[in-house]
């Protein structure tokens, strides 16, 4: 095998495995939609463990799908799990104004970039 089909097949093999999920919370009188895609996390932590939030007093209902929908105000790309060096992409949907907020928490906590 030619050296440099190599890495090729691997960037079409992480292609392939690319999967996200979308987080919709309701309760108290917030409403947030958000998709995690992932990067760089471990597939069956990504699915078990990302994509499980628990928050209290709210209704969660998560689906899972290849890519993240089109159609999201703002993304922090590359953003950084919380003391790991796990990386995903995460898309923000609903009140575009909530950016002010997302926008520094992404460059800052999340050392990602925000689009």
């Amino acid at each position: 095998m030619r050296t440099w089909l190599l890495p090729v097949l691997l960037l079409l093999s992480v292609e392939v495995r690319a999967e996200a999920c979308v987080v919709h919370s309701q309760g108290n009188g917030l409403d947030v939609k958000l998709c995690q895609q992932n990067r760089s996390i471990p597939p069956q932590l990504f699915r078990d463990g990302f994509c499980k939030p628990e928050m209290k007093g709210q209704k969660v209902e998560v689906s899972f799908v290849d890519n993240c929908p089109t159609g999201a105000f703002g993304v922090c790309r590359n953003a950084k799990v919380s003391n790991q060096l796990y990386r995903q992409d995460i898309h923000y949907y609903g009140v575009a104004s909530d950016a002010r907020y997302l926008k520094p928490f992404c460059e800052t906590q999340s050392q990602g970039k925000w689009e």
